[in-house]
């Protein structure tokens, strides 16, 4: 347990708790981070250096800690205006969302059906430029943002926030959507085609390419590999070494818990998933494509249907449980700041689930085969859709309805669901309430999503080096190599300033890509447009040669 005063713990999704506030089973309780706050940590001087009677490891660990303290203090920075706490760089994501939703007149609605029918192989082209179909390309993105947030973090949000987050979460949700349009399109319009017949694509390539042609190159170039390096260093924190913790620490729950074989053996887990996962990834995107369009719909479907039987279960509480989503979402009374209070939480929780506005999901959309870059921009849409609206809304009726039907259901969970790792049992609960052996189900569950997220999150940080160093099949299977260590080093170290820098980098790299999103929009736009008047001349059918999947 953690119990010293003056620190703070950095969670998954932003949000900080003190030590005192953070309680749980050591096996369970895993916070992104831990680190000092400003009235308890020792700044050393330059000259500083570590004596006899200092424990090195110690002191290496606070100086680190502190370096990645204040990297967190200045991406994840707050302003208070009227009692209520701003998060900037949720702000900035906000505002790009509800900019680009009212700039392309509200895609996310009319343009989702054509998308649908997309994914569905309409309109497809086996022999287009690409490695994999739109299918594939939507489940390699989905595995990357449908994670153990969606079952921790929501509950989390609840708990925190009340019931009312869930109506704001749903509405950044489906603005997210169209943040995801633009990012995505533009990461097929500037992909680079290799001359082994792979693509490259993702912000730091539309950064760099749409920039130049503006005669704006060496912005583009900046902030290309600005995100690139971002990139790089932030997949192996929170894409790798957190999920792969997590998978640890469920693991331990399902095979026996405190009696469990693996209570004490990280290390074999560890070298276990490194392998699995280097047998995903040694293949590339049509490896992981393959992998991924089984996986994610079988983990999110299965769980899903669960999640519905346990509302079913308890439909008596469900027009009760609504009732109070929407009376908290503009009278909220469990959060500090009223409406602005709450309506932050949901969109914090929602933009941290989907990742719309971090560009991530273009890396993946990047490889699909197409000759119009818009159909991807369609597809794309369908991933905060599936994520957002419907996987986090059945978790979080499945907690709301265990609300309403026992009074004081929080406080039978430790800490109340009051952080992820609470937010997690928090979840199972619910389900055991009703179904007794469901708790091995969550686990199992959390235990895929995190490795279906490793798994994307390797390609995208694949791709994020080869734009550094150059592309080559040596070049990646270095990174490959280091990302599988890292894996396995995840479930036996702490990880302390490792996931707080990385969390930070993470986020920060949103600047650039919103940054690149403004500037590039309009082309965006123009191709919209462009493409579904070719559509509605039939210059562009829902007939194909060569279906596929």
């Amino acid at each position: 347990m953690i119990a010293s005063a003056g620190l703070l713990i950095h969670l998954a999704d932003g949000t900080r708790v003190s030590a005192d506030e953070f309680d749980g089973d050591e096996q369970t309780m895993l916070p992104v981070a831990v680190v000092q706050d400003d009235s308890s940590r020792a700044i050393a001087s330059e000259n500083e250096v570590p004596n006899d009677n200092v424990d090195i490891d110690q002191w290496v660990n606070d100086m680190f800690g502190a370096a990645a303290a204040n990297l967190s203090a200045v991406v994840f920075y707050e302003v208070e205006v009227g009692g209520v706490r701003f998060t900037l760089v949720i702000v900035w994501l906000i505002v790009a969302a509800v900019f680009f939703t009212a700039s392309f007149r509200f895609v996310n609605i009319w343009g989702l059906p054509q998308g649908l029918r997309i994914v569905q192989g309409d309109y497809s082209n086996s022999d287009a430029p690409g490695e994999i179909s739109h299918f594939q390309a939507l489940c390699t993105a989905l595995s990357g943002t449908v994670g153990i947030g969606n079952i921790g973090a929501m509950a989390y949000a609840i708990a925190y926030g009340g019931p009312g987050v869930l109506f704001w979460l749903i509405v950044a949700g489906f603005f997210g959507m169209t943040t995801k349009f633009v990012e995505c399109t533009l990461g097929v319009k500037y992909r680079r085609q290799n001359a082994d017949g792979s693509v490259s694509g993702g912000p730091m390539y539309f950064l760099e390419r749409g920039f130049a042609e503006r005669g704006m190159m060496r912005i583009g170039k900046f902030l290309g590999g600005f995100y690139a390096i971002g990139m790089v260093v932030g997949c192996l924190g929170v894409g790798n070494m957190f999920q792969s913790n997590q998978a640890y620490s469920q693991f331990v729950v399902v095979t026996g818990g405190p009696n469990s074989f693996f209570v004490d053996k990280g290390w074999l887990f560890g070298l276990i998933t490194a392998l699995v996962l280097g047998l995903v990834i040694i293949g590339g995107i049509k490896s992981i494509a393959k992998v991924t369009s089984k996986l994610v719909p079988l983990m999110a479907v299965l769980y899903c249907v669960f999640a519905v039987i346990i509302i079913v279960m308890n439909i008596q509480y469900v027009p009760t449980a609504i009732l109070w989503v929407f009376r908290d979402a503009f009278h909220p009374r469990a959060v500090s700041g009223g409406m602005v209070g709450i309506i932050m939480i949901g969109f914090q929780r929602a933009l941290f689930s989907n990742e719309a506005g971090l560009g991530s999901a273009s890396v993946a959309h990047s490889a699909v085969k197409t000759q119009h870059p818009v159909t991807e921009g369609l597809v794309a849409t369908i991933g905060p859709f599936l994520d957002t609206i419907v996987i986090c809304s059945l978790t979080s009726m499945c907690i709301i309805t265990s609300m309403v039907a026992v009074s004081d259901f929080q406080s039978t969970i430790p800490g109340g669901g009051e952080n992820l790792a609470m937010g997690i049992q928090l979840t199972s609960a619910a389900f055991e309430r009703n179904i007794s052996w469901s708790p091995y189900l969550i686990a199992v569950a959390a235990m895929l999503f995190a490795l279906s997220t490793m798994i994307s999150w390797s390609y995208y940080g694949a791709k994020a080096w080869t734009y550094l160093v150059g592309e080559g099949t040596a070049k990646t299977n270095v990174f490959n190599f280091v990302f599988c260590v890292f894996a396995a080093l995840g479930c036996m170290v702490q990880l302390g300033p490792v996931i707080e820098i990385s969390d930070a980098l993470i986020y920060l790299i949103c600047v650039p890509n919103i940054i690149g999103l403004y500037v590039l929009g309009p082309a965006v736009k123009r191709d919209l447009d462009d493409y579904f008047d070719a559509v509605r001349n039939g210059e562009i059918t829902g007939s194909h040669t060569k279906k596929n999947h």
